[in-house]
């Protein structure tokens, strides 16, 4: 199939682009530096010309709340329009599990614009809702630093190898369109505290996790069901103790 990545740059976009390149499809990793701005719609009708299949793992470069909800409208928005023309018979979006759970924090709310758009489109579509990726914990620690502790909640997540949503991309994006959502969870459920002090021992970071249950996960308050997957999602094979091991040799 010809297949069309946008965000082909990204951390999960050269991932989709390998796995389905070795696959013997014709792949093209499409992002601003290669001259297609989904946002501005500027290289869409290029690229997509020939398309069967669209692909947009792509993220907003800012989080905040304005920005960030004009950048999954805008870009949706061009991107349905420029499928539609090119007649793409199968749109996969990359989402993230229960963010209609989150509606305080202005990420998730331009999620579900971005999932309402594709759901209210005239394309095929499978929506690939995904729960948080262990390459972003730390990420998650920095913006609860507060001096030298992390205040975190104890509400449970059950994180996934970037890995594994690529191999869970890749895959959807060769099966016919759902025209609905799946999701895809790694294998543990673990407190988001308990989470964040495993990481910090194996990375020797000196700060200190202190469990808080009124701590704020970016910009929202989170309880035992907010970040948890449904009954039925994919469970991706990379365990938190296997990334760990090979996130501590690469750093």
């Amino acid at each position: 199939m010809n297949i069309v990545i946008i965000g082909g740059s990204g951390l999960i976009g050269k991932q989709v682009t390998t796995l389905l390149r070795q696959a013997g499809h014709a792949v093209t990793a499409a992002s601003p530096s290669s001259g297609v701005n989904a946002v501005t719609g500027e290289g869409l009708d290029q690229t997509l010309a020939g398309a069967q299949v669209v692909v947009d793992v792509s993220n907003s470069p800012s989080f905040e709340d304005d920005a960030v909800m004009h950048f999954f409208r805008a870009s949706t928005q061009n991107l349905l329009a420029a499928s539609a023309r090119a007649g793409v018979r199968h749109v996969v979006a990359l989402s993230v599990v229960a963010s209609e759970r989150l509606p305080d924090s202005g990420y998730f709310r331009a999620k579900i614009a971005q999932e309402a758009l594709i759901q209210a489109g005239t394309v095929p579509y499978t929506i690939v809702r995904a729960t948080q990726f262990f390459e972003f914990l730390m990420a998650i620690a920095h913006v609860g630093t507060v001096g030298t502790t992390v205040p975190l909640p104890s509400a449970p997540l059950q994180p996934i190898a970037a890995a594994d949503v690529a191999a869970a991309v890749a895959d959807v994006a060769l099966q016919p369109p759902l025209n609905g959502m799946c999701e895809v969870a790694g294998p543990e459920a673990v407190p988001l505290d308990a989470l964040i002090r495993r990481v910090f021992q194996a990375r020797q970071d000196p700060r200190e996790v202190v469990s808080d249950a009124g701590a704020f996960y970016f910009g929202t308050r989170i309880d035992e069901r907010s970040l948890m997957p449904g009954p039925g999602a994919r469970i991706g094979r990379t365990t938190l103790a296997q990334w760990l091991e090979a996130d501590t040799i690469a750093h």
